[in-house]
């Protein structure tokens, strides 16, 4: 069988990803259910899991009302770079104005790529796994409800870090 034959016939590897959701205006809950069924939707990518939702405090120093964050848990076959851009478009379907949101300010939505198998990478485009992970109790919280075994690339297992970082007065909902 010739090469071009083969990859047609050949099924693409299936990756998990694991991606962040939040929200924190025009109805956060609402918001965060409708990108996780948005998710759901994304081509060449299934969604096999989803944390509960988490009422958690603003990163930063924006003062904003509270955030509403989940976990996706997805098998994807697409790269990291497509899995980034396919996140983008979807948040702007959803609502996300990103010429107008500041680092870390009020979203309608947000996702970040966070996990992608076992790759590790610095680019300009796309850091894996996510740069703010480790210290993040909006992410490990939910994360450790769908994946505690996890082991994130260079970092560890997700219950380890999650008992490393600060809780900030997160509550799941």
């Amino acid at each position: 069988m010739n090469a071009a034959v083969a990859a047609l016939t050949t099924p693409a590897r299936w990756l998990p990803a694991y991606v962040g959701v939040g929200s924190n205006l025009e109805g956060p809950v609402a918001q965060v259910r409708r990108a996780l069924g948005a998710l759901a939707e994304l081509p060449g990518t299934r969604l096999v899991a989803s944390s509960p939702l988490y009422r958690t405090q603003p990163f930063g120093d924006v003062v904003q009302p509270v955030f509403v964050n989940a976990v996706a848990g997805l098998l994807t076959q697409r790269t990291p770079e497509e899995l980034l851009n396919d996140l983008r478009s979807l948040e702007r379907a959803l609502g996300r104005v990103t010429a107008l949101s500041e680092r870390w300010g009020p979203r309608v939505i947000d996702l970040d790529l966070l996990v992608v198998g076992r790759e590790a990478r610095a680019t300009a485009e796309l850091t894996l796994p996510h740069a703010g992970i480790a210290g993040r109790d909006f992410v490990l919280y939910p994360l450790a409800d769908i994946a505690p075994d996890l082991d994130v690339p260079g970092l560890g297992r997700v219950a380890a870090l999650r008992e490393r970082v600060a809780n900030r007065g997160i509550e799941k909902l």
